[in-house]
């Protein structure tokens, strides 16, 4: 499990909304509030959020907007062969993150284990906080009229009331 972070994603009624807390923690102690983790990408029609090391998540970012460039744009093909190269190549191996990435479409985890998942419900979270964000944004998105991104900033509160890696200095991005 990758401490220090909450990244949740929302897809709802079109919209797409991606948030991340601001806490950077080392050991026990926190070394930073108002972090950005996460992200746009190919012109703000891309969404990415990272959870773990954030020299290894830049590394990644990198390399996913290099293979969106090679691809298109095309998300899915993107994040397949990032997962490919992060799961074969002796550099890229070795780094520690979690990527959650999406588009108008589709709504993507990446690791390097070689796993590329696409949620059901559109809705995923990564990170210490993720199961409690997760949790939160399901029952706000089956219970509530609000929209991806108040559900997004609501459940990401509910995340950072639980985690003692997460806090409430949110930022959210929306594709709508």
């Amino acid at each position: 499990m990758f401490h220090a972070t909450t990244i949740l994603c929302v897809r709802k009624e079109g919209a797409v909304a991606l948030a991340g807390d601001g806490q950077v923690t080392f050991g026990n102690t926190v070394m930073k509030h108002s972090a950005r983790k996460i992200r746009t990408m190919n012109d703000g029609k891309i969404l990415a959020g990272f959870a773990g090391s954030a020299a290894d998540a830049f590394t990644l970012f990198e390399k996913f907007e290099g293979k969106l460039q090679e691809f298109r744009g095309n998300l899915t093909r993107a994040a397949v062969a990032l997962a490919k190269d992060w799961r074969t190549d002796r550099v890229l191996r070795r780094l520690e993150a979690l990527l959650v990435v999406a588009d108008r479409e589709s709504t993507l985890v990446i690791s390097g284990a070689g796993d590329v998942i696409e949620p059901d419900d559109g809705i995923a979270a990564i990170g210490s906080g993720g199961p409690f964000a997760l949790a939160a944004a399901r029952a706000l998105a089956e219970n509530s009229d609000l929209s991806a991104g108040d559900i997004a900033e609501k459940a990401m509160r509910i995340a950072a009331g639980i985690c003692i890696y997460t806090n409430d200095q949110i930022k959210l991005e929306t594709l709508s």
